[in-house]
C-alpha cells in the first residue's frame, strides 16, 4: 500500500498535475488492449529523464513495484500493474528531440506517436518503416518494449532492426546509453537486449531511428478468393517465386464483411479470403513484380486480382485494414486477439485448425494478419457478459498457440508474452532456457520491481514476491 507521503515526494518531482490516484483516474489505467485488468496505487507523469530517475529511486527506497506505460494500446496484458504500486506513464515526454535527415537518423522521446515519426519527415520524401496497426496512437517507447512488427515489416523488419540507440532508466536509478547515431557500436548488443524485453529490465527514456527513403513507386493489389485454403497456400507460392513483397495481409470472410461494413474500403462481401499484397521500389521493378504477383495468386486460384488505380483508393484499402480492430466493435462487445507465429507453409492448416477451434468452443473467429512472414491474428469474439465466455475464449486462444508451436511455430510474433502467454513459455523453451531469461531479469533487477510477473511462468519469475497471482476477481 502507498502510504500519502509517498504520494506527496511524487507530487515534488513532477508537480501536482502530474500524479494521478482518485479511483476513477485509476480505472483508465487498470487496463490495455488484452482481456486482463489491475489496477496502479498512482499513476505519475514525468516529462525529462531526471524525473524518472528520481520517481525510481523512490520506489527502490520503498520498495514499491512500478511499471512502464506507453499508449496502453499493447496486447499481452504487458503494461498491467499486477503488483499495483507506481505506474510511470511517459504521455508527457513526447517530444522529438532531433532529426538528422543527412545520416538518416531522428531521436525521440519514448511517448512519441508512431505515425508522428513519419509525418514529421515526409515532406523531405522520408519515413519509419515500423507501423503496427495502432500506429496512430501507439508510442515509440511501447514499440521498443514489444518488439512491434505491421504489415510493411515483411520487407523491413520489425522495430528492432531500426532502433539504432537507447537512453535507459536501470531499477537502481542508474541511467545506460547503448548504441547511437552510427551504424555498430563496439561491445554487447544491448540495444537488442533491450529491444523487446517488454518493459521488464528498464525503462526507456530516449530513442535514436533509423529513417528510410520513400520507395519511387508503390502499388497496392487485392487478391480475391472463393477459398482461405487458397489464399493461405498463395502467399507461400509467392516466396517460391522468390518475390518479396513489403506487405501481405489476409482478411478472412468474416472479417472481411465487418471492416466493409465500418469502413466501406471495396472489399467484396461475398468472398472467403482476401489478400492485401504491397509493391515498392524502382518502377521498372515493381510493374515487373505485380505482373509476377498476379500470375501466383491466378494460379492457386484466386477468382479476381485488383490493382489499386491511384493513392486514394490505395489509402482506403489500407484504411479498411488499420481500421480492422476497431470493427469488430460493430458485431461483438468483446473481443481476444491472439498472435501466434507459424511457417508460411503451413498457413493454411492453422486456418483450418482456428476454425476447429471454434466450432469447438461455440465462438466466432474471424483473421487478420501478416500473412507475409507467418504472424497469425486469430480474433476470438465473445461476451463478458455470459458467464463461462471469457473462460472459453481464453481456452481457445491457448489450443491455438499450442498448435502454432506444434506446427514449428511461436506464440507471438510482435504483442509479446507478458502475462496473457506466459504459461505457455514452457510449452516453446527448456527449463534451462526459462532459467537463463530469469538471470537476465535478475541481473537488470535483482529486487523484482520492475514490472513482475510478466514473460517468465508462474514459479520461474518473481511475482510471488510482491503479491499472488491474479485471480478470476482481478479479471474482466
Amino acid at each position: 500500500m502507498i502510504d500519502h507521503d509517498v504520494k506527496k515526494w511524487l507530487v515534488s518531482i513532477a508537480g501536482p498535475n502530474n500524479v494521478l490516484d482518485s479511483e476513477n483516474d485509476l480505472r483508465l489505467y487498470e487496463y490495455d488492449g488484452s482481456v486482463d485488468k489491475h489496477r496502479p496505487e498512482v499513476v505519475v507523469f514525468p516529462k525529462s529523464t531526471e524525473q524518472v530517475v528520481k520517481i525510481v529511486n523512490l520506489a527502490r527506497e520503498r520498495k514499491i513495484p512500478f511499471v512502464g506505460r506507453g499508449a496502453g494500446t499493447g496486447l499481452s496484458g504487458g503494461v498491467i500493474p499486477r503488483a499495483g504500486g507506481i505506474m510511470i506513464s511517459f504521455a508527457r515526454m513526447n517530444r522529438i528531440l532531433e532529426i538528422d535527415l543527412e545520416n538518416e537518423r531522428i531521436v525521440v522521446e519514448p511517448g512519441v506517436v508512431n505515425l508522428d515519426v513519419t509525418l514529421a519527415v515526409q515532406g523531405d520524401k522520408y519515413f519509419y518503416a515500423p507501423d503496427p496497426s495502432s500506429q496512430r496512437a501507439c508510442t515509440i517507447g511501447g514499440n521498443v518494449a514489444e518488439n512491434a512488427g505491421g504489415p510493411h515489416t515483411l520487407a523491413y523488419g520489425v522495430t528492432t532492426n531500426h532502433v539504432l540507440g537507447l537512453e535507459a532508466v536501470l531499477p537502481d536509478g542508474s541511467v545506460i546509453h547503448c548504441g547511437g547515431k552510427e551504424q555498430d557500436t563496439p561491445g554487447y548488443d544491448l540495444v537488442g537486449l533491450l529491444t523487446g524485453s517488454e518493459g521488464t529490465m528498464v525503462l526507456v527514456t530516449k530513442v535514436t531511428l533509423r529513417l528510410m527513403r520513400q520507395p519511387e513507386l508503390v502499388k497496392t493489389t487485392l487478391a480475391i478468393f472463393n477459398s482461405a485454403d487458397d489464399a493461405g497456400n498463395t502467399v507461400a507460392e509467392i516466396t517460391a517465386r522468390a518475390i518479396t513483397p513489403v506487405a501481405v495481409e489476409m482478411l478472412d470472410g468474416v472479417m472481411l464483411r465487418m471492416v466493409e461494413e465500418a469502413t466501406h474500403a471495396g472489399y467484396p462481401l461475398d468472398a472467403a479470403a482476401v489478400l492485401l499484397i504491397e509493391l515498392e521500389g524502382l518502377k521498372e521493378g515493381v510493374e515487373e513484380q505485380v505482373q509476377q504477383v498476379r500470375e501466383a495468386c491466378l494460379a492457386c486460384g484466386a477468382r479476381e486480382f485488383r490493382v489499386a488505380k491511384d493513392a486514394q483508393e490505395r489509402d482506403l484499402l489500407w484504411k479498411g485494414r488499420k481500421n480492422a480492430f476497431g470493427a469488430v466493435g460493430r458485431l461483438s462487445p468483446y473481443y481476444y486477439v491472439q498472435d501466434g507465429v507459424v511457417p508460411r507453409t503451413r498457413i493454411a492448416e492453422t486456418l483450418r485448425k482456428i476454425s476447429e477451434v471454434g466450432d469447438k468452443y461455440g465462438l466466432i473467429i474471424s483473421n487478420i494478419f501478416h500473412a507475409g512472414d507467418g504472424n497469425m491474428h486469430p480474433i476470438i469474439l465473445f461476451d463478458a457478459r455470459k458467464p463461462g465466455e471469457l473462460e472459453r475464449a481464453q481456452k481457445a486462444g491457448e489450443e491455438i498457440l499450442s498448435f502454432c508451436i506444434s506446427v514449428g511455430g511461436s506464440i507471438t510474433g510482435e504483442h509479446g508474452v507478458g502475462m496473457e502467454k506466459m504459461e505457455l513459455m514452457t510449452e516453446l523453451f527448456s527449463p534451462d532456457t526459462l532459467d537463463m531469461i530469469g538471470r537476465f531479469k535478475n541481473l537488470f533487477d535483482p529486487t523484482c520491481l520492475l514490472n513482475p510477473g510478466k514473460v517468465l511462468p508462474t514459479g520461474r519469475g518473481c511475482m510471488e514476491i510482491h503479491q499472488k497471482p491474479l485471480t478470476a476477481a482481478n479479471m474482466l
